[in-house]
């Protein structure tokens, strides 16, 4: 049975930045903290370094071509910091340049631009001053946004803050496998604060100068169910991720308020850590944190099955990345007692499980506990496999097909079972840089060769478009 989407449903596929720009010392500017980070002995697989990554600062115009060939109507990007204002200081009128000119590609080019503002890649000079452990970076990410909004604030209807804080929180200042590397639960909470801070006075910022702006935030989100549901340490174990995975960043958005279990949580394990957390969120935060937002965008990868009960095999952490040291990416000191139960779904070239029945619960959750009538858009989601290129140099990924369909109809049951679900976005549209991973793991629809940097669209591109043309699954 074919099943259609709503007449408004917008599809269209994302990237980032730092993983695909390249130039990175081209037109002013300067090292971001990933450019630091990738060149610290081990940090990424293969010792990789973004510095050229998809060459997409000077193939924009071909990579929107194939945007438009697609049938994608709008296009998730980010804005490079260490690009438009260098270091953190003045304003790089070259760098704002390359994304006026992106924009009016995108535009004409029939493609609706969604912006992202913080994609993970601050300035390593505004880092070496504190990073997101300190207050007054809220206010230089504002100045930055508004550098932003004064080029492209006439031509950009969609504003997403911040991508992912959990992840430029806590993987990159607790865990320290995503940059800066910083390894302290100290760290990692006051990070944590310190992007929400900023995301909430952006939005008050871009609201101020243009009320019609769409002002939003992207929260990468699991499912985190209890192996038992009878089972008080299964229970347990599936609660503490929940609550530092999803609600340490939902409740304050949406609630005004940190969840008090998490943090008393933490406080058993460091209380100086919480004690200086608290002493970081001053009154009033809250009240900033949690200004009304137009969208919560959504990146859902996998859901997790949890035990408070050593597990055979030792399964581990499925955020882990193979060839880091690490604990955990919790503000925990262990997770010794919390085990990921295997239960024999496939699995991606991440490691990951493939669950789109997850992303259906995930996004019936969320509205009925937290958006309300704020619409929801998934702003990434996508597989990871080892493609195998054709004697005819055509790519036949089949799993990433089976993948794309399978959650783009667990998408459209979200909206049938009535939660305002307004867009999807696939990540990625290129094969790209993948952070810690350097160039080895590929998620695109559309194939980089990184020796010669053609693109070629893969079958699960040429899946998508028929989708995108149909209006259905």
């Amino acid at each position: 049975m074919t099943r259609s989407f709503p007449d408004d449903f917008l599809f269209g596929a994302a990237t980032a930045a730092y993983q695909i720009e390249g130039a990175a010392f081209e037109d002013g500017r300067t090292a971001s903290i990933w450019d630091a980070f990738a060149r610290v002995p081990g940090a990424v697989v293969n010792a990789d370094n973004g510095d050229i990554a998809c060459g997409h600062y000077h193939r924009y115009r071909g990579d929107v071509a194939l945007m438009k060939e697609l049938g994608l109507q709008t296009y998730r990007f980010s804005t490079s910091w260490s690009r438009v204002r260098p270091d953190g200081g003045a304003v790089n009128a070259k760098g704002l340049d390359f994304y006026s000119r992106l924009v009016d590609e995108l535009l004409g080019a029939g493609i609706v631009p969604w912006l992202t503002l913080h994609h993970w890649d601050m300035p390593q000079a505004l880092e070496e001053q504190g990073g997101w452990t300190v207050r007054d970076i809220a206010d230089r990410f504002t100045e930055y946004a508004l550098s932003v909004h004064d080029a492209l604030g006439d031509r950009v209807q969609h504003w997403t803050t911040m991508n992912e804080p959990w992840c430029s929180s806590f993987l990159s200042y607790t865990a320290g496998v995503h940059a800066p590397g910083r390894t302290s639960i100290r760290d990692g909470l006051l990070a944590s604060h310190h992007l929400l801070l900023a995301h909430g006075q952006a939005v008050q910022a871009l609201r101020a100068r243009d009320a019609d702006l769409d002002l939003g935030i992207t929260l990468n989100l699991t499912v985190a169910d209890p192996a038992d549901a009878d089972d008080p340490l299964d229970i347990a174990a599936a609660r503490r991720i929940d609550g530092q995975f999803n609600r340490w960043f939902l409740d304050p958005l949406f609630l005004g308020e940190y969840p008090s279990d998490i943090v008393r949580d933490i406080r058993a394990v460091d209380p100086a850590a919480v004690s200086d957390w608290q002493d970081a969120v001053h009154d009033g935060d809250l009240a900033v944190i949690s200004t009304p937002l137009d969208a919560l965008g959504i990146n859902y990868y996998h859901g997790e099955l949890l035990s408070g009960h050593p597990q055979p095999g030792g399964e581990g952490d499925p955020h882990e990345t193979p060839g880091q040291q690490r604990e955990t990416a919790s503000p925990f000191p262990s997770h010794e007692d919390i085990h990921w139960v295997e239960r024999g779904l496939p699995r991606t070239d991440m490691g990951w499980e493939v669950q789109p029945d997850g992303l259906t619960r995930l996004l019936r959750r969320v509205a009925d506990e937290y958006s309300g009538a704020v619409p929801l858009y998934v702003t990434e989601n996508g597989v990871a496999y080892d493609d195998v290129v054709g004697s005819d140099g055509e790519v036949a990924d089949a799993g990433r097909v089976a993948f794309l369909r399978d959650h783009v109809a667990a998408t459209l049951d979200a909206i049938e079972q009535g939660v305002d679900v307004r867009g999807y976005f696939y990540w990625s549209l290129m094969d790209n840089y993948e952070w810690a991973w350097g160039y080895a793991k590929r998620f695109g629809i559309v194939r980089v060769d990184y020796e010669t940097q053609r693109r070629t669209v893969k079958e699960s591109g040429r899946e998508y478009a028929r989708i995108i043309a149909a209006r259905a699954i």
